[in-house]
């Protein structure tokens, strides 16, 4: 995938391919679900949530009553730790009940156990075969047949909706592996079958996690306008959906939290996410990077993790000479591009946005590494996958890495 300005270290040809979730958005939508079901062809429904949610009438209420008859049970024993294990049992659940769908409600943890499930669904191999190959891979290979369709029903604002993979852990607890594995999958048949984002499901989330997940999902559309994998598709609907953040996040920390915000927060997310999750890569990019090696190793928050560093690798990437990481077209999306300093205003702008979330502002205030640790982290992060997608000419060394977390300290 290679974006269209050539001036940027880009190649001045693209092409691309994404084939993304059927989208609705609007106050109520999930009262349409079954219709969504319907158009598909899907005729009975299983619903993969955690227990809070499974407990929380105002949530699981609308979700069951929209997908009406079409119903055939509900799993709610997903957590943030996205479990192998966890998947294991919703696939005993999904056969059980003969199941055709799986609707997956919540956040991001809920979405990656069902296609975890899916996944499970589709192998002709024992679990514990599958164990084994995740503990030496950290993957699963994904059939390109029979996995089980998801519907996707947020709750959250992470933006991981439109993706294709997912993330995935196991410990020797599970009985499946000796120690504890991290990892994750990716296929396009993973790609959800329909996203169904309905602002009312956003009123009875603890804003804390709102907040968290919106940083997550903000700094999607920020990585996305500076990425090596970015293209003029991605460029137009990161640009438009950070400007739409932007607004939302402001009126959220002001104390908005009305349907009109979380509309306008919800069609920020849509936008940021599209086009991101592709066969042939990923926008997601350096802080996301930051986000793995902190959040893998330690328990920090991914939100939180994205809150703390992304005002100091924005300020890394800008001082870069050769390097060229948009900062004119950042700068326009979050509203400051009469600013005399482009890359200062935008730093400037996200971190206001970060502190109105109330979100952590400093490494030692979460619980992530003491700085002699900061070394083993940053090799980590350099290791990451995802920093082959970093601003075209930027060539990050452990060093640098250390002093961004130095920064961040």
């Amino acid at each position: 995938m290679t974006p269209v300005d050539a001036t940027d270290g880009r190649e001045p040809t693209t092409r691309f391919e994404y084939e993304p979730s059927t989208i609705r958005l609007g106050p109520n939508c999930v009262d349409d679900l079954e219709d969504e079901l319907a158009a598909n062809g899907f005729e009975r429904a299983l619903v993969v949530c955690g227990s809070t949610v499974g407990r929380t009438p105002d949530v699981i209420g609308p979700v069951t009553d929209g997908i009406g008859d079409r119903l055939v049970g509900v799993f709610d024993e997903t957590t943030p730790k996205k479990r192998l294990a966890t998947a294991a049992n919703a696939l005993e659940r999904l056969e059980a009940e003969r199941a055709d769908v799986l609707v997956s409600l919540g956040g991001g943890s809920s979405l990656d156990v069902a296609k975890a499930a899916s996944v499970l669904a589709a192998s002709d191999r024992p679990t514990a075969e599958i164990a084994d190959e995740f503990a030496r891979t950290e993957t699963i290979t994904v059939p390109d047949e029979g996995l089980v369709p998801i519907v996707a029903v947020p709750t959250t604002l992470a933006g991981a909706d439109l993706s294709m993979s997912a993330g995935v852990t196991a410990g020797p607890e599970s009985g499946l592996v000796d120690t504890v594995v991290e990892g994750g999958i990716s296929h396009p048949g993973l790609m959800p079958a329909a996203a169904v984002y309905d602002p009312t499901m956003l009123e009875t989330t603890p804003e804390t996690i709102l907040a968290g997940s919106a940083m997550n999902g903000f700094d999607k559309g920020i990585e996305t306008l500076y990425s090596a994998a970015g293209s003029p598709v991605t460029d137009a609907t990161a640009r438009h959906g950070l400007e739409k953040l932007a607004d939302g996040l402001r009126a959220f920390g002001d104390g908005a939290r009305d349907i009109d915000t979380y509309q306008t927060l919800l069609e920020g997310i849509v936008l940021v996410q599209y086009g991101i999750s592709r066969a042939d890569g990923s926008t997601l990019s350096i802080v996301h990077a930051f986000g793995h090696g902190l959040t893998r190793t330690y328990s920090v928050q991914q939100g939180a993790a994205h809150a703390v560093v992304v005002p100091h690798v924005l300020e890394y990437l800008f001082e870069q000479d050769d390097v060229d990481a948009r900062a004119g077209m950042l700068a326009d999306a979050l509203g400051v591009e009469n600013a005399a300093d482009h890359g200062s205003a935008v730093v400037e702008a996200v971190t206001e946005i970060r502190d109105a979330l109330g979100l952590p502002a400093c490494l030692r205030n979460v619980d992530g590494p003491e700085p002699d640790e900061f070394e083993a982290v940053a090799t980590h992060i350099l290791s990451d996958r995802l920093m082959a997608n970093t601003p075209p000419g930027l060539e990050p060394t452990v060093d640098d890495i250390d002093g961004i977390l130095e920064r961040a300290w």
